[in-house]
């Protein structure tokens, strides 16, 4: 089977943009399409082709690749009269890098195979500066020669990538770790008002925790925007809510009754609606800085988040658990 050579690339948000450009860069024979025109104007000027319709793009490319915001939109861009499914045919893939629903994935999966063509969930992990930089980490769903046919083109978006299993899995397990992230914002929330209002300097409570036990890559990276001022993490207060309610959804059809998931929802919700749905995700912070009357803020971190190693080569993740009998 031949190399992919051809891509397209719907959706160019904050991640979108960035994992586009790694095509680029990458020499892949790259077109987009994104609502807002202004967005490819980068891509554009680099050497990227413009899209005229999903639909035109499905038939002109091997690989077409979504990365957009919400379910619903991805459904619009695949089954609307100028969409994918129109103009998809066999032997081509569809690749949806969207943070999703396993259940709407898979049922659009279905479709796609119904042309003969290959669909594959493949959500990403690690925030936008490794998006940038190539370095980012992929979860991949699909049917394994589907992973092997995607794995060089994988291997120039991202670093560590995981075959998860069947089509749907990915998107489950891109879910999960959101809402382990969204928990971890929270909590650190808690921790840095907590340090401030007991008189504890902010630079060293950073460095405290970072050589802790407590520490995570949410903190090395949004508590250090935190702590600038400028909560930019490339993040809204609406996307973390789509997320962490796709993982609310999850438990509820297992009827499993989780305890923090739900208030972390009405925590969101509460700064959604006081701050702004399109407000930086970080600045739930200022729910508790503004009960306490405190700012938390202190000099020498950065304003956002830079990858500064250079593109390391993509590897398939592969677990040392898988199979293993209990000892």
């Amino acid at each position: 089977m031949s190399e992919i050579r051809s891509v397209g690339f719907i959706g160019l948000g904050n991640v979108g943009s960035k994992l586009a450009g790694s095509l680029l860069r990458a020499g892949f024979e790259l077109t987009v399409f994104d609502l807002d025109p202004g967005a490819a104007t980068p891509l554009l000027e680099a050497g990227a082709r413009a899209g005229e319709s999903p639909r035109s793009m499905a038939e002109a490319v091997e690989l077409l690749i979504t990365c957009l915001p919400s379910p619903a939109a991805s459904a619009s861009v695949m089954e609307s009269s100028d969409g994918i499914l129109a103009g998809l045919s066999a032997q081509k893939i569809w690749l949806e890098m969207s943070t999703t629903d396993s259940r709407e994935v898979r049922r659009l999966g279905e479709r796609v195979r119904e042309v003969g063509a290959w669909p594959a969930d493949c959500p990403v992990s690690g925030g936008c500066h490794r998006a940038a930089s190539g370095n980012i980490s992929i979860l991949a769903g699909c049917d394994r020669p589907v992973f092997e046919r995607i794995m060089p083109v994988l291997s120039e978006l991202g670093h560590e990538i995981l075959h998860t299993g069947e089509l749907g899995s990915a998107s489950i397990l891109k879910v999960i770790t959101n809402y382990l992230a969204t928990a971890n914002l929270v909590s650190l929330c808690e921790a840095l008002v907590t340090a401030e209002c007991s008189g504890m300097n902010l630079e060293t409570a950073y460095e405290a925790i970072r050589i802790s036990s407590g520490n995570s890559f949410v903190h090395e990276t949004e508590s250090q925007v935190i702590l600038n001022g400028s909560r930019d993490i490339n993040f809204t207060m609406d996307l973390v809510l789509k997320d962490i309610s796709l993982f609310q959804a999850l438990a509820d059809r297992a009827h499993i009754p989780l305890e923090i998931s739900p208030r972390l929802i009405e925590i969101f919700r509460d700064a959604s609606e006081r701050f702004g749905a399109r407000e930086r995700s970080p600045n739930v912070i200022r729910r508790l800085e503004e009960a306490v009357g405190c700012r938390v803020e202190a000099a020498g971190f950065p304003a956002e988040i830079r990858d500064d190693e250079p593109k390391r080569p993509g590897r398939e993740v592969v677990s040392d658990h898988r199979s293993r009998e209990p000892s």
